[in-house]
């Protein structure tokens, strides 16, 4: 296990870190107190959709198909209010057109994607009872996914072992790319931020869990990431937007000395 920066600064609410050398898929490091539970995957969960979407012809390019918001959409935050391309969906991660892409894959080709990424639980089955797995299983319900398997999916997604084109993969890769780092890494990654259940089945909305997934490529080399937070209470900065600073602050001085 490689010593990090993030040994020191990371904050209580840190569940894991987690790297791995994508074309082994051996742990280059995990740090925090709970590598391998599962949580939801929340938005992370783009990065498997937008493999489907490619793969199946839904999604072309990098700004095709553009689809106009629509009364009834999911429309949490303003940003999502207006026509979405697949490029503005990552980047704002609009959950109305994740819907929109899973509604025309349909729950037969949805569920073999998912059980063939061998993602998680890989239970799409969605909230208890309210038939909605299609939609919602990766929002805060049946789907769950550990910082392990995060880095295990990423790394089998980068040596072609997912059942999806290379194109899929290639154009996954261009709408969730990052600003390359100092030392030359080129990044690409996903936040995502969402609860745990209580008994009843209702989200507990004050303690958010916060995901950022990816992998970083430099020499031909290529590396996948996770890091989970939980906050211990509701925070002004959402748990993911941390958790994505902290990694990107991190990963530059990580990158160059895990073996």
């Amino acid at each position: 296990m490689a010593c990090s920066p993030l040994s020191t600064s990371a904050g209580a609410g840190t569940l894991c870190t987690a790297l791995a050398d994508a074309s082994t898929g051996k742990v280059l490091m995990q740090e925090g107190p709970d590598c391998a539970g599962r949580v939801t995957p929340a938005s992370t969960f783009k990065i498997a959709i937008a493999l489907m979407g490619y793969d199946s012809g839904i999604l072309t390019d990098a700004h095709h198909p553009s689809w106009p918001f629509k009364p009834g959409y999911a429309d949490w935050r303003e940003q999502w209010k207006q026509n979405t391309d697949p490029t503005y969906w990552l980047k704002e991660s609009v959950v109305w057109y994740s819907q929109e892409i899973t509604t025309k894959l349909g729950m037969e080709r949805f569920r073999r994607y998912v059980t063939g990424f061998g993602y998680g639980n890989e239970d799409v089955s969605g909230e208890k009872g309210e038939n909605n797995g299609l939609t919602h299983a990766w929002l805060s319900s049946s789907l769950a996914i550990s910082p392990l398997e995060q880095v295990g999916f990423l790394s089998r997604m980068l040596r072609g072992e997912l059942p999806v084109s290379k194109e899929a993969v290639a154009m996954t890769g261009a709408i969730s790319r990052f600003p390359d780092t100092p030392n030359g890494w080129q990044v690409h990654g996903k936040t995502g931020m969402g609860f745990a259940r209580d008994k009843a089945g209702k989200p507990v909305r004050g303690k958010p869990y916060g995901w950022f997934v990816g992998w970083a490529t430099k020499d031909g080399r290529s590396v996948t990431f996770a890091r989970l937070e939980r906050d211990p209470a509701r925070q002004e900065t959402p748990t993911s937007f941390r958790a994505r600073d902290a990694m990107l602050a991190a990963l530059p001085g990580l990158l160059d000395t895990v073996e």
